[in-house]
C-alpha cells in the first residue's frame, strides 16, 4: 500500500472536459501567489474529517487530493473528482512554504461552506457540502493568522 504524499491523487485528477461527479472549487482571498494549493476531500463526519490520508484509504473511505502551484492570476479554480453524489467536507491549504503541512503562522486554510474558524478545526457539519452527479461548484475563502486566531484577510 502506498504511503507517500500522492495518496488519493490518481482518483482525484479531473479529466479534460470533466462531466463529474466532481467539485469545482473557486479559491478566494489568497494572501499571495507563492507556494502550492492543496485541496482535500473527506467524508463529512467528525471522525474522518481531516483524518490522516493513510488511515482513510486503508479503511476504504473517501479521500481525494489535488495539489498545484498557486496560479499567477484569478480566477483560482481547482477541480477534484469525487466518488459520486453525496455529502463531503473539503479543505484547501495554501502551503506558502511548500513543506506539505499546515503551519498556522505561515500558511492559509479554508473549508467548504466557509465556517468561521476558532482555535480548533471546524466540525465536519460546518464544512459540509452536498454534491450531485455532475460538476458541483463551491467557493472557499482562505483564512490566515490574524492576531491569535485565523480569519479572512481584510478586503482591499
Amino acid at each position: 500500500m502506498d504511503t507517500g504524499p500522492d495518496l488519493g491523487k490518481a482518483e482525484a485528477k479531473c479529466r479534460p472536459g470533466e462531466q463529474g461527479p466532481a467539485l469545482l472549487v473557486r479559491v478566494d482571498g489568497l494572501k499571495d501567489r507563492g507556494g502550492n494549493l492543496k485541496l482535500e476531500v473527506y467524508p463529512s463526519n467528525d471522525d474522518d474529517f481531516l483524518q490522516d490520508d493513510n488511515i482513510l484509504i486503508n479503511a476504504g473511505k473517501v479521500f481525494r487530493s489535488v495539489e498545484v502551484p498557486v496560479p499567477a492570476k484569478d480566477p483560482v479554480e481547482l477541480c477534484v473528482r469525487i466518488p459520486g453524489p453525496g455529502n463531503y467536507s473539503v479543505s484547501v491549504l495554501h502551503d506558502r512554504d511548500t513543506n506539505r503541512k499546515f503551519g498556522w503562522t505561515v500558511d492559509g486554510i479554508g473549508f467548504s461552506a466557509n465556517p468561521r474558524l476558532g482555535w480548533s478545526k471546524p466540525k465536519a457539519a460546518k464544512a459540509r457540502i452536498s454534491a450531485d452527479g455532475g460538476i458541483t461548484r463551491i467557493d472557499v475563502v482562505m483564512n490566515y493568522r490574524r492576531g491569535l486566531g485565523m480569519s479572512p484577510l481584510p478586503k482591499s
